[in-house]
């Protein structure tokens, strides 16, 4: 637990320094936050290259699997806060876009902090499926660490497959 409130801490202090102009450059404007994003999967590649035992692990890992991106579809968000917030807004308006992107904002602080808890009281896969489409960035080391490294391939897969899936599927929700 004490690495998720150090992550938030960081997430917190973040959004202070934002707000307070104390960065001696505009950082929006800047590419530093995907800088930063390569060097964290970077240092995702490499952990997960450095596993001699990750081939086997995947091959072993159930098919079925590859379903948890399906279920975490449910909350149709998939914690990808910038886009489906977005198309949330053109679709329905402003107000529900911002009713989005608090809940997915939410969602992603509620696993940096609660992902050890759900790991242990509802399984690995209950952690990996609570982060949604962050779960192959922002939360992928809090995933690991409390599922353990097996499920990090498991949790990278249901990231991207939420990523990708955003688009059509948000689109689809709103419209009908």
């Amino acid at each position: 637990m004490r690495g998720s409130l150090v992550i938030v801490a960081f997430f917190v202090a973040g959004c202070l320094a934002g707000l307070s102009s104390a960065l001696p450059f505009d950082v929006a404007g800047s590419r530093l936050s995907t800088y930063v994003l390569y060097a964290l999967m970077f240092c995702v590649g490499i952990t997960l290259g450095n596993d001699t035992t990750l081939a086997g692990r995947v091959r072993r890992l159930d098919p079925r699997l590859a379903l948890l991106p399906v279920m975490t579809a449910v909350g149709a968000g998939f914690g990808y806060y910038s886009l489906s917030s977005i198309f949330i807004a053109d679709f329905r308006g402003a107000e529900l876009g911002t009713v989005a992107l608090l809940c997915n904002v939410m969602r992603e602080l509620f696993t940096l902090l609660a992902a050890p808890l759900v790991a242990r009281w509802f399984g690995p896969l209950a952690a990996v499926s609570i982060g949604g489409a962050t779960t192959f960035d922002t939360t992928l080391p809090i995933i690991t660490q409390s599922a353990g490294k097996p499920y990090a391939v498991v949790s990278v897969f249901h990231g991207c497959v939420l990523d990708f899936s955003v688009p059509f599927l948000v689109t689809f929700f709103c419209t009908m």
